[in-house]
């Protein structure tokens, strides 16, 4: 009796040793896969912010190809007209002008239709020389004005609606209270954006 007893006491550790071996292998078990599921977690969501930095670093990629569209180093195109020659309007002397003319526009589908247009164009950047005395086409001044009017000369011809700056600053000086100054600050958009002179003789 005294020998069974110590085989039942003798096997019962081993078993109780056995599943305490069990346990901790499970327990080891659960965390290397929990480890391991973590470790896959933080591969995702690397993976996920390094597509979202390309995508970043992709996006000013394309708005960099889309802005040539707005660049102002674009070429512009420049449209030559014939040169003028008119009598300016001195009174002590006759006086008379020779002034070559280039207009440059951002678009050049404008160029056709300012061929279109070319008579009245011409027409109304005559009168405006016409009305010009030989002093104040000498100053640099008067010819940033005649520049100006230009521009807004060609408009007219092409059918756009056009503001006079002097008649705004006569509008101003006789009110002088009033806001008019305001409406000067808003640059009008005209089909062509600079005048360029290519030759200039007064005689």
């Amino acid at each position: 009796m005294s020998t069974a007893a110590a085989a039942t006491d003798a096997v019962a550790p081993k078993k109780g040793k056995k599943k305490l071996i069990i346990i901790v292998a499970a327990v080891l078990l659960v965390v290397l896969a929990g480890g391991g599921a973590a470790l896959m977690m933080k591969k995702k969501a690397a993976a996920a912010e390094g597509d979202e930095a390309d995508a970043e670093h992709a996006a000013p990629a394309k708005t960099a190809k889309a802005a040539p569209k707005h660049d102002p180093k674009a070429v512009p195109t420049f449209v030559p007209l014939d040169p003028f020659t008119v009598n300016l309007a001195d009174r002590n002397a006759e006086r008379y002008a020779q002034v070559g003319i280039t207009l440059e526009i951002e678009d050049a589908k404008v160029a056709d239709q300012l061929k279109a247009y070319m008579p009245a164009i011409r027409n109304n950047i005559l009168l405006a020389l016409a009305d010009k005395t030989a002093e104040q086409l000498m100053e640099r001044d008067g010819k940033t004005k005649l520049a100006d009017q230009v521009r807004r000369e060609t408009a007219r011809a092409m059918g756009y609606e056009v503001e006079d700056p002097e008649e705004e600053d006569a509008d101003t000086e006789a009110k002088p209270t009033t806001k008019k100054k305001k409406k000067k600050k808003v640059e009008q958009v005209l089909p062509v954006t600079a005048v360029h002179f290519s030759n200039f003789i007064i005689q």
